[in-house]
Parts: structure tokens; C-alpha cells; sequence
């Protein structure tokens, strides 16, 4: 029985650590300190490809319109949960500037902009 246990929990471990590859920009920026509510991460990849991390399958590309109303629909069941953008260093400013809009529609007044500290290294 442990060694079926064990054998469930190495396989589903790394199915827990799911995430979008984006390469984000390098710039000195305040921390956000972390809450008790992880944020909404909408991220753009260089294809200018939508994610959330709250959906479904957050390794999936989302389209505007259930993107749209995710988003509204979590910011109506908590209006101070912070949003951030997630952009790849190679997406277009149009598709950044597209998200934006996107988000304000859904009713999101402030919006953050994540990047990286210039001395981390990538992998």
C-alpha cells in the first residue's frame, strides 16, 4: 500500500507544478508583498496567446470571451484580489495593450505588471 502511495505521488507531483513558459522582462521593481489571496495571473506568451491561472487548465490558451468572463466573474466574488499581467519580453505591446483593455472591461481598475529582477538568472 505505501509503495503505491508513493508511486501515485511521484506521478502526480509534477502535474501540480503547471505553468506557461514566459520569458519575462528584466527591470528593478517593488516587490508585492504576498496576501492571503493568491492574485489572478493573466499571462500573454510570445504568440500573444492568453493563459489564467485560475482557469480550468491553466497551460491552455484561453480566448477573450472566456477570459473576459472569468475574470469579471472572480473580481465580483472579491474586489481587492489582485490581478497581474504576466508578459513575455517578446509579446507586441499591441497584445499587452489588448489584455489591458480586456481587463477593463471586466470591471478591473488597477492592474499590475509582472517582471523579473535583472539579476536573476534564467535557467
Amino acid at each position: 500500500v505505501m509503495l503505491v502511495l508513493l508511486i501515485i505521488f511521484m506521478v502526480t507531483a509534477p502535474l501540480l507544478q503547471q505553468g506557461v513558459d514566459i520569458d519575462l522582462p528584466k527591470a528593478s521593481a517593488q516587490t508585492v508583498e504576498p496576501g492571503s489571496v493568491p492574485p489572478i495571473v493573466v499571462s500573454v506568451d510570445k504568440r500573444g496567446a492568453f493563459y489564467l491561472n485560475i482557469s480550468d487548465a491553466p497551460e491552455q490558451a484561453i480566448n477573450e470571451t472566456a477570459l473576459l468572463k472569468r475574470v469579471a466573474a472572480e473580481h465580483q466574488l472579491d474586489a481587492n484580489r489582485p490581478v497581474l499581467v504576466n508578459g513575455d519580453e517578446a509579446t507586441r505591446y499591441g497584445q499587452v495593450v489588448q489584455l489591458m483593455v480586456l481587463l477593463q472591461s471586466a470591471g478591473i481598475e488597477k492592474v499590475g505588471l509582472m517582471t523579473e529582477s535583472p539579476d536573476t538568472d534564467s535557467l
